[in-house]
Order: C-alpha cells, then sequence, then structure tokens
C-alpha cells in the first residue's frame, strides 16, 4: 500500500499534481484598476466547483501570478512571502489562506501552515477544501483521530468531495487500523471516480485483509 497518494486541492495558485488530477482556477477574470468585483472560482475536472466573491486590487491579482509562478519553480520561501504580502492586502480572501497553507506545507512548515487553513476556516467554517486540507496537516503531525474528524467535516459539507473521501479510506486504512471505514470510503470514492485503477487494487486488498 506505499503507493497511497493524499489528494490536495489547491487552487490555481498553487497546482498540486496528485493522483486524483486536481486543477483549478483563481482570479480568472480579467480586471482593471483598483478593487473591482471578481468570481473566484476553483473546479476540478469531476465537476466539484467552489465560488467565492472577491474585492481584489490589480497589485493582489500580480502578488497572485507572480507567485504561482515562483511557487511552480519551487523557489518556495519567495512565493510564500509573495502570498503572505497578499493575504494582508486581501485578508478576507478564503482562497489566499488556503492556497498559503498548500504552500507552507510544501516547505513542512505546518506550524504556520495550520494558522493559515484556520484562518480560512474562520473566513468561511464550511469550506470542504479548508476541512480537507487541515486532516492533510494533522495527519502529516500524528495527530489522526483531528484528522479524521477534518475530513468528515468536509463530506458533511459536500458529501461528493471525493478527495477528502480518498484521505479518509487512506487515513482509515493506514493509520488507524479502521479496516470497515476504509472500505466503505474507498469504495464510495470509486463510484465517483470510476477510471482510479488503484482505488480498484486497494479495495480487493482490502477486502482480502478483512476476509470478504
Amino acid at each position: 500500500m506505499s503507493a497511497l497518494v493524499e489528494c490536495l486541492f489547491g487552487s490555481r495558485l498553487f497546482r498540486l499534481v496528485c493522483a486524483c488530477a486536481c486543477s483549478a482556477s483563481l482570479f480568472a477574470c480579467s480586471t482593471s484598476g483598483t478593487n473591482h468585483p471578481s468570481a473566484v472560482e476553483i473546479q476540478d475536472e469531476s465537476g466539484f466547483t467552489i465560488s467565492e466573491k472577491v474585492s481584489v486590487s490589480s497589485g493582489v491579482r500580480d502578488q497572485f501570478n507572480t507567485a504561482m509562478r515562483l511557487l511552480e519553480q519551487e523557489q518556495y520561501d519567495r512565493g510564500i512571502a509573495l502570498l503572505a504580502d497578499a493575504t494582508e492586502a486581501a485578508p478576507n480572501v478564503t482562497s489566499l489562506h488556503i492556497d498559503l497553507a498548500i504552500a507552507y506545507g510544501k516547505i513542512g512548515d505546518y506550524e504556520h501552515a495550520e494558522a493559515s487553513i484556520k484562518r480560512a476556516l474562520q473566513l468561511n467554517p464550511r469550506h470542504p477544501v479548508a476541512h480537507n486540507e487541515l486532516g492533510i496537516i494533522y495527519r502529516k503531525t500524528g495527530r489522526f483521530e483531528s484528522a479524521r474528524k477534518s475530513y468528515e467535516s468536509a463530506l458533511e459539507v459536500y458529501p461528493d468531495f471525493h478527495f477528502a473521501r480518498r484521505n479518509l479510506a487512506i487515513l482509515c486504512d493506514l493509520y488507524l487500523g479502521d479496516l470497515g471505514c476504509a472500505l466503505e470510503n474507498y469504495e464510495a470514492y470509486s463510484e465517483d471516480v470510476t477510471d482510479d485503477e488503484m482505488v480498484a487494487i486497494w479495495i480487493a486488498d482490502l477486502r482480502d485483509r478483512i476476509g470478504e
């Protein structure tokens, strides 16, 4: 089961490649001048979508785009610094705090990652992406029961959020030893993501271990 990979749902600012083929778009609207209302939309290939209305300046958009390029080039310190500046300039944009948390996670700075994702949840307590990312932070810092609660919180908001479903299955399988939970969530995930061949293998392995 060493091939198990957690799935992170990043915004366009930080596209994270994983087995679930995450992709999204942020600040796609063309605006000019100072603060102007825009629709932020993040959407993956399965159709999962979250929209957020924001008002940002052209300067914040420029910081965002530059940060994206730097992070994709693995220039994490500079990219994170720009993202942090962007969150200060636009503190009420949930997606920016999520992106900053993901960026901190890439360098193993889970303390700052957790602070950023919790700020996102203060702004939007029902944001499934934020709950999923918090679950990953908890898992990576050994707080497995808290990770489970975070993934379950994401699924309470959006039951078809297959990224959190997959992560919960992995957590139950490898870290909690709850094979019933793992099988239930692998199977639910496979119903939504029918082309994930690895999960079919994991389900067969798990049934073997359970004795079904």
